[in-house]
């Protein structure tokens, strides 16, 4: 073989190479969450796990504090700008705190999404609703109201009293409140995402609004906590407990009476979504901007807003009638 059809022939097979991406790393994109050890967030990874798969060239980091705090957040973070990540997808446990850390890892090149609980404008490139915040806070008074048909007194059991997602959630349900007469919401009360501390604040409820008919929890994990509650006060029938939960870990409470319905958005899904726009960033595939679209894969693409935040899908309502079939699934 002559010198000039070997530098050929060695050109084209590096093409090739190059083509077929035989070279390529894979994409490391981290999926930070607000604490390990909760059912939700762990739904979450098995959809970022799918997407990973899907794409073929992704390796997803699966991590987050051990508390819901924005400084195990802030930890976490900095350890994954020293290992020069492509891409953090993090649910925030602070919507500003967590900013001038975000800051730095985009400063050094690495895609910065939120999803589920969002960080300010500044911290991230986009943010993922896991559905529409009117539709969210409208939804989960709704539930109360529709087996209230007489009224009645309400509280909320929410996570952090700086969850971002939870209070956007509140402040839209209580703009729809005027939709809902003799609904009357006497308090708000937090259980920081514990399960210990939300059975207390419920209990504590109980205790406070003896004629309380509904708590509404917007957190997987204050809604377990409170149903355990009424149930263990012999308050069932007095007072139902709903908002946002699991199938898997709400099914119990449904059939035992605590809780007429629920709902949430499948966070499989909201993962395997948060993962694909992480890699469509990340890879030069999509701009994040305003009025633009982003891939989501089988969920579809997300439209951006002008404060680049774009919701995945609707909440869906669990109740007696489906809860079994999704509570194997998440």
């Amino acid at each position: 073989m002559s010198i000039l059809k070997k530098a050929l022939t060695t050109a084209a097979l590096a093409t090739a190479l190059i083509a077929t991406g035989a070279h390529a790393e894979p994409k490391r994109i981290a999926l930070v969450v607000k604490a390990l050890g909760i059912g939700f967030f762990e739904a979450a990874n098995k959809g970022a796990e799918e997407a990973a798969k899907e794409l073929g060239d992704v390796e997803v980091i699966y991590t987050g504090p051990t508390d819901t705090t924005a400084e195990g957040q802030i930890e976490v973070i900095n350890a994954l700008i020293a290992q020069k990540v492509d891409a953090i997808a993090i649910s925030a446990n602070d919507t500003d705190a967590l900013v001038p850390t975000l800051k730095k890892a985009m400063d050094r090149g690495i895609t910065v999404i939120s999803w589920d609980s969002g960080v300010a404008k500044d911290g991230r490139q986009m943010h993922l609703n896991p559905s529409s915040s009117p539709l969210i806070g409208n939804m989960i008074i709704k539930l109360a109201a529709d087996n209230l048909p007489d009224g009645g007194d309400v509280a909320v059991l929410s996570a952090t009293s700086t969850s971002t997602n939870q209070n956007t959630w509140i402040a839209e349900m209580n703009k729809v409140m005027g939709n809902y007469p003799g609904i009357n919401v006497v308090a708000t009360v937090y259980g920081d995402d514990l399960a210990d501390k939300s059975y207390r604040e419920a209990t504590g409820l109980m205790q406070t609004y003896p004629n309380l008919k509904a708590i509404i929890a917007p957190t997987s994990v204050g809604i377990v906590a409170a149903a355990q509650a009424v149930e263990d006060a012999g308050k069932v029938g007095q007072v139902n407990v709903t908002g946002l939960g699991l199938p898997s870990e709400m099914a119990g409470h449904v059939h035992a009476g605590s809780s007429k319905s629920f709902a949430i958005w499948n966070p499989i899904d909201l993962g395997y979504a948060a993962t694909m726009i992480a890699y469509n960033l990340a890879s030069g595939k999509a701009t994040a901007e305003a009025g633009g679209t982003i891939p989501m894969g089988r969920m579809g693409d997300v439209t951006l807003d002008d404060n680049l935040e774009g919701a995945m899908a609707d909440p869906f309502v669990y109740d007696a009638t489906n809860v079994d079939e999704f509570s194997s699934i998440f």
